[in-house]
C-alpha cells in the first residue's frame, strides 16, 4: 500500500444573490502540505447560475473562479500571492468572504495523490 498524507479541502460555492443566501458549489480546492500541493478544479454550470439568478454575470464568475485557480499555480498568475507558499495559498483562499463565489468549510482527508483527489472530489461533489 502506498504512503497516504493528510489532505485538506474546501468546496467553492457560488453565490449569485448574496441577500438570497442560495449557493451551489462550483469546484473544489485541495491542499496537502507533506507535498507542498495547493490545487483548485472548476466546473461552472451556467444552468443553475441562470436558475438562481437569469441576469447573473456569467463571465464574471468564470473570472473569479479562474483567478482562483491561477492563485493555486503560483507563479505570475496568483499575482501578489506568487511568493507565498501553497499553504498561505490555501489559507488566503478558504477565508471567508462576502462575494459571488465563496469557500466553504474546510475537509480533511487522506491521500497518496493529491492532484487525482482534486478530480474525484470535482467529479462527487460539483458535477
Amino acid at each position: 500500500m502506498s504512503e497516504r498524507d493528510v489532505f485538506e479541502y474546501a468546496l467553492l460555492r457560488v453565490v449569485p444573490r448574496i441577500e438570497r443566501g442560495e449557493c451551489f458549489n462550483a469546484g473544489v480546492l485541495v491542499y496537502c502540505r507533506a507535498k507542498s500541493f495547493v490545487a483548485a478544479r472548476t466546473h461552472l454550470d451556467e444552468g443553475k447560475l441562470r436558475a438562481l439568478d437569469p441576469q447573473a454575470d456569467v463571465a464574471g464568475v468564470q473570472a473569479a473562479l479562474r483567478a482562483v485557480e491561477g492563485v493555486c499555480a503560483g507563479g505570475a498568475a496568483a499575482g501578489q500571492a506568487a511568493l507565498d507558499d501553497a499553504g498561505r495559498r490555501f489559507r488566503w483562499l478558504i477565508a471567508p468572504r462576502s462575494t459571488v463565489v465563496q469557500p466553504g468549510p474546510v475537509h480533511t482527508g487522506l491521500t497518496a495523490d493529491p492532484g487525482a483527489e482534486a478530480d474525484r472530489l470535482l467529479d462527487l461533489l460539483v458535477r
